[in-house]
């Protein structure tokens, strides 16, 4: 059973490690469970959350916690921070893993929670590990017990609780967003396990700057995969026959470390994050931005159609008219793909990309077309000016169907200057084309009209 820390403990009796983290388990356990840090002030990372004074801080302090969940990517110290919470309160402390229990064990734990209430006088702190792995009607079974008190909850996840959990659970936690470790951290972190492995062992191990810089750059913010990154560096060195002279070089350290792959989530967050992303660098004229999150997407096993599909409606909402070509050349490269598959047909996805980042951009289209929904919702029921309508009978025409109508390719300028919206809309104007690309000329053409239909009005 693990060691609680209550409030009124000194702080002294937390085991300590030379290092800022506290070696607490077998030598067989993995490197990152050892390493992690048993007080507030071995704590890397999240300063925003967990500097001396922040209040998150100062509540695990006192042993004062309510509910809340923890969400941010792997490794960033949910789990960590909720173990120290454990360290730091005398309410009994439960562990629970959305991966690998379910409901029954949570009614099983809010009984033990009940009864400890009324026999002891003592709270429950219920860690939920992967929260989001239950879904939204599970979750409804720690609704009441949270409401009522029974159980303070604390939850760790790496997808947006926003999604992920019902409104009614998330409406009684405080949601704190935890970032990914800066390679400040990520640095000091590795290094403090070199160290560990070295004691423990009697190898000593020691990186170049050049080889922790690296580790830490391979990371991506995730402290556990920078501790397991040091530990196979170790391991390989460590069972070299001939061991290298000096310090661990970055080549040396590179040949033991498995490729780094895109963090991309086909379904969940990231996957939005970095769609939008991409659409915002190329409305933003930025190609390498553009390409560098395409690139990202594809790496990540993103479906190129689904990217093809997206870069077209990029290429009318945000390019329209100012370019007709950007429509052409992202179904060109929709057929080009289907032609080619993967990989050569990527690069035809490239090509439309840099041509929609470098087109001139306009809304105008995409503007007037919302206008255009707005109108149809506000008067959905208006009727066809008559000398608009057609007439194919006899008695439609008798009735009026058609009258009046001028025949606009009889008109000087193809423009007969008549009234084609309903009377509740006459005069509105949606399409208003910018001074760039193509549009500059519909702009001048729209104008040419106007003026010729109010002179083919006035007659």
């Amino acid at each position: 059973m693990r060691a609680r820390m209550y409030p009124n403990e000194s702080q002294a009796a937390l085991p300590t490690e030379p290092s800022l983290f506290a070696a607490t388990a077998e030598d067989e356990q993995p490197l990152a469970r050892r390493m992690r840090p048993a007080s507030l002030d071995a704590f890397l990372g999240q300063q925003h959350l967990m500097a001396p004074g922040k209040p998150l801080r100062e509540a695990i302090a006192r042993g004062d916690v309510g509910s809340l969940v923890f969400w941010g990517p792997p490794g960033c110290g949910k789990t960590t921070l909720a173990l120290l919470i454990a360290n730091y309160t005398n309410k009994h402390f439960e562990t629970f893993s959305a991966v690998t229990e379910g409901v029954p064990r949570v009614r099983e734990i809010i009984r033990e929670a009940k009864l400890r209430l009324e026999t002891e006088d003592r709270g429950t702190i219920l860690f939920c590990d992967e929260i989001h792995r239950f879904n939204k009607a599970q979750q409804d079974a720690f609704l009441p017990h949270v409401e009522e008190g029974v159980i303070t909850l604390i939850g760790a996840t790496t997808e947006n609780p926003s999604f992920e959990l019902n409104n009614a659970l998330l409406s009684r936690l405080r949601v704190f967003v935890l970032e990914p470790l800066d390679k400040e951290d990520l640095r000091t972190i590795i290094a403090a396990g070199l160290r560990t492995l070295g004691k423990q062992a009697g190898t000593a191990v020691e990186l170049s700057d050049e080889g922790v810089d690296l580790l830490a750059v391979h990371a991506d913010g995730d402290a556990r995969r920078a501790l397991n990154a040091a530990e196979a560096v170790w391991q390989h060195v460590s069972s070299l026959s001939v061991k290298p002279e000096g310090r661990i070089s970055a080549e040396l350290a590179a040949s033991v470390l498995e490729r780094r792959v895109a963090r991309f989530d086909k379904s969940g967050e990231e996957h939005f994050n970095q769609i939008s992303a991409l659409h915002k660098a190329v409305r933003g004229s930025d190609v390498e931005g553009a390409l560098y999150w395409l690139a990202r997407m594809l790496a990540g096993g993103e479906d190129p159609m689904y990217l093809l599909r997206r870069l077209v409606r990029m290429a009318t909402e945000d390019i329209g008219l100012t370019d007709p070509r950007a429509l052409s050349i992202t179904l060109a490269a929709k057929d080009a793909y289907h032609f080619l598959g993967s990989p050569e047909g990527e690069l035809a996805i490239a090509e439309a990309v840099v041509y929609l980042a470098t087109s001139p951009k306009s809304n105008s289209v995409y503007s007037a077309w919302n206008a255009a929904r707005e109108a149809v919702e506000r008067y959905p029921a208006e009727p066809v000016p008559m000398h608009v309508r057609n007439a194919p009978t006899r008695l439609m025409k008798e009735i009026g169907y058609g009258r009046g109508y001028r025949y606009d390719h009889d008109e000087g300028g193809h423009a007969a200057g008549q009234q084609y919206l309903p009377d509740a809309l006459r005069g509105a104007h949606w399409y208003r084309p910018t001074e760039h690309g193509y549009e500059k000329t519909l702009a001048e053409r729209l104008a040419w009209w106007a003026k010729t239909k109010q002179a083919a009005m006035d007659e």
